[in-house]
């Protein structure tokens, strides 16, 4: 018996489908960013060693707080939609740590209701500053 062997048209439209359709991975949300002052935080007080050097940390928003848990998670954050055309950042991808909760920190961020509040160290990487919330994936590391 022989083995029925897929056809070269079908593994090029395989091929051609993966190439122009992006799989997520992680989850979707928004970011917002906020000034400083930082400290004292939810998660650490005024400890000036949880910020780390990179500046790139942020604010967890209620869907990620998990009640304080998610103080000191590592997330991947990448920028993948804004209402402007050409916000984003194309290709740029951050590691954030958490070291706030976005509706007790001391700054108030640029939009309310935000996913994750960045640094604005953070955000800039990502995305045009002058965006109040941008659309991110981001992923647990």
């Amino acid at each position: 018996m022989s083995k029925a062997q897929p056809s070269l048209p079908a593994l090029l439209l395989l091929l051609l489908a993966t190439q122009l359709f992006h799989f997520s991975y992680g989850d979707v949300g928004t970011a917002a960013h906020y000034n400083p002052p930082y400290s004292p935080t939810a998660c650490y007080g005024g400890n000036p060693s949880q910020f780390p050097s990179s500046n790139l940390f942020g604010a967890a928003g209620e869907d990620v707080w998990d009640n304080g848990a998610a103080c000191g998670r590592q997330y991947l954050v990448r920028c993948i939609s804004a209402v402007q055309a050409g916000t984003c950042v194309k290709g740029q991808t951050i590691q954030i740590k958490i070291v706030d909760r976005a509706t007790t920190s001391k700054s108030r961020p640029s939009r309310s209701g935000a996913t994750i509040v960045l640094s604005n160290t953070a955000f800039s990487q990502i995305a045009d500053i002058s965006a109040s919330f941008v659309n991110i994936e981001f992923l647990l590391v």
